[in-house]
């Protein structure tokens, strides 16, 4: 098929290699601005767009979809059977919903209608799922509400993080399309309508959702720092430093203190009561350090047993 692939992050790699691999011809590759990043504000290329270079595929990178009428009359012009779309950053207008022979389909890192949104999977951690999975759904002008084609669902195991689990949902998601792409091609894709009521939504992640509420249990704390690692990361306070927290895991040790209170401290790590039961702290960042095992931490460092994290 002759494709158009949209899509910015590594999340989207793995889609586009497997059109690559799978002999579709793929005519443009549209993705985000180059942008600054690191401590000498280099000009960064989106990592499709590193992809798409490599096998010499034309890249466009709008500042703004809609409205952009000499964009729209480019994607026109080259006439695809289809366009990909996967984490690419801007809501289409209807007018480029319009153009493909087969429409805009999309891959989605949740089990649709649930987590709609720009942050599916740290949502799923975040709140305790057990499962997730992919959706490839075909687009149309709402936060995906479009009809589904195909689902893959995968388990979410207590020791995910955002990381991990993003980095399986990429490889599933390229893996789904591949097998989804013949039945869209033969025009007997079935369209399966999404029920509004079951609807979740997903927000993005900001800095401030990661800050520790000791009050909470011992479990919901554990999901949040694994549902925001690498970023933002959860964290907390001692002694008035920001402390993140990179791993840690609900334990049982009773102590009846108040909630955010140490409440002992060795090799394994930091143990801190909770609303309900205890946290064990197992990995850490304290300010101009880097991340680190609590094991390694305090040979240098003193955590104080009966300090209030928080304050």
């Amino acid at each position: 098929m002759n494709i158009v692939f949209m899509g910015t992050p590594e999340f989207a790699v793995p889609t586009l290699e497997m059109l690559i691999s799978e002999k579709h011809h793929v005519c443009a590759v549209v993705t985000q601005p180059d942008k600054p990043k690191g401590r000498g504000n280099k000009e960064m290329m989106p990592p499709v767009k590193e992809i798409a270079l490599k096998h010499n595929i034309p890249v466009l990178q709008p500042i703004k979809i809609k409205g952009d009428e000499s964009f729209y009359n480019h994607i026109q012009s080259l006439n695809p059977d289809i366009i990909v779309v996967v984490a690419f950053g801007q809501i289409l207008p209807q007018n480029v919903l319009d153009i493909p022979k087969y429409g805009c389909i999309n891959i989605h890192g949740s089990l649709l209608p649930k987590y709609r949104g720009a942050a599916p999977i740290q949502w799923s951690i975040i709140n305790g799922d057990e499962m997730t999975g992919v959706t490839i759904m075909y687009m149309d002008k709402g936060m995906d509400t479009g009809d589904m084609l195909v689902k893959a669902e995968i388990p979410i195991t207590k020791e995910d993080t955002y990381a991990s689990l993003h980095d399986k949902m990429k490889i599933i998601g390229a893996d789904t399309l591949k097998n989804a792409l013949p039945m869209i091609a033969a025009g007997g894709s079935e369209r399966i309508k999404q029920d509004d009521s079951e609807s979740t939504y997903a927000p993005m992640i900001s800095k401030t959702l990661g800050e520790v509420d000791w009050t909470k249990g011992s479990g919901a704390i554990d999901t949040l720092v694994r549902g925001l690692n690498p970023w933002p990361t959860g964290y907390t306070y001692y002694k008035g430093e920001t402390m993140k927290i990179w791993q840690a895991k609900p334990i049982e040790f009773a102590a009846g203190a108040k909630p955010g209170t140490i409440i002992h401290v060795d090799k394994q790590g930091i143990y801190v009561q909770t609303g309900s039961g205890s946290l064990l702290i197992e990995e850490i960042q304290m300010p101009n350090k880097k991340r680190m095992p609590v094991s390694e931490y305090i040979k240098g460092n003193t955590i104080d047993k009966g300090t209030m994290l928080g304050i």
